[in-house]
């Protein structure tokens, strides 16, 4: 294997325009090409950057009912998310080949009339290569999200390493992870929503479990970034923060290399060196040496899951549909 050079990844903690699609595309550029401008290769953004985190709304919702305003919401919510593949992609990779740059983005996708909290990941090119579905929407983000399936758990080859990403509370799940670590993954994405202290902590570990580098992603939001009509439970102070960060970068044996960032918008960068993988798992390699298949065993499943399937002419509709797209 030809041993790679060092090279620079930045991690963007950055305050978008919530649910705005076209203001925030407008941020993300600036951010990519401040971020270029450092010498980075790789460009991480957080949860839902696109089409926005809607922190603190309940959505008109209580057990046993919905309320009329809470529909409205929703639909206002729906409105602001994307179509993947859709315009809004074609214009994320003209940023991404524009630039010559790989970028990790969180997005809302709508399909239907279901949302999904997305990671998307575009190559220097501007090529689309992927997306990760939100396995398990967090608490109240089971309202208005649905579930991903193990169909979008990708482990891209890129020329920068292998690429992944679990997105917030994903990185609590045991065998999340490990099915990551068992696909290989060298640069482990992490947007999120949680701005705790503890998430820095949790970072550190899952570099030293699965011996990648770990790069975490929040957004920084002010009250004042939302729309002036949002509820909220946060008060009407345009200067409250909502979002106060906390993205870093961690190295495969659990060093900070940058950040954590708390209270401001900023691009945090640091370098990559893939060798420190290798030295790393000289000791502890989670799903190879340091396994013990004949005691614990992992099964996942990475079919898409279709709620409906078709039988026309001796066939299933489902799989007409996956031979067509190869």
């Amino acid at each position: 294997m030809k041993t790679q050079a060092p090279w620079i990844a930045a991690v963007v903690q950055g305050t978008p325009v919530p649910f705005d699609q076209r203001q925030t595309l407008a941020k993300v550029e600036d951010l990519v090409a401040s971020a270029v401008s450092r010498g980075a290769k790789l460009v991480v953004f957080p949860e839902a950057f696109v089409g926005g985190y809607p922190k603190g709304h309940v959505f008109g919702s209580y057990v046993g009912g919905r309320s009329d305003e809470g529909r409205d919401a929703y639909r206002e919510y729906w409105e602001a998310a994307i179509d993947v593949p859709g315009p809004y992609v074609e214009e994320l990779g003209a940023i991404a080949g524009c630039h010559g740059v790989h970028i990790v983005i969180g997005v809302i996708e709508r399909d239907a009339g279901t949302l999904y909290c997305c990671v998307l990941f575009f190559g220097p090119t501007g090529a689309f290569v992927g997306k990760h579905r939100k396995l398990m929407p967090t608490g109240a983000e089971r309202l208005i999200w649905g579930y991903g399936d193990g169909s979008t758990m990708p482990v891209l080859d890129t020329d920068l390493g292998k690429l992944g990403a679990v997105i917030c509370w994903e990185n609590y799940m045991p065998m999340m992870r490990t099915a990551m670590y068992a696909k290989g993954i060298q640069l482990y994405c992490a947007p999120t929503a949680d701005s705790r202290p503890s998430w820095v902590a949790s970072m550190q570990h899952i570099a030293i479990e699965g011996r990648c580098y770990v790069l975490a992603s929040n957004q920084f939001l002010r009250r004042g970034d939302y729309p002036e009509q949002y509820p909220s439970p946060f008060g009407d102070d345009p200067e409250a923060v909502v979002q106060a960060g906390g993205s870093c970068i961690v190295d495969p044996f659990g060093r900070i290399l940058a950040g954590p960032a708390f209270g401001e918008e900023t691009i945090l960068t640091a370098e990559i060196d893939l060798r420190n993988i290798a030295r790393g798992k000289f000791d502890f390699d989670v799903t190879g040496h340091y396994s013990r298949p004949d005691v614990f065993r992992l099964t996942v499943d990475e079919r898409r899951q279709a709620p409906v399937s078709v039988i026309s002419a001796g066939r299933s509709q489902e799989a007409h549909y996956e031979e067509g797209s190869k």
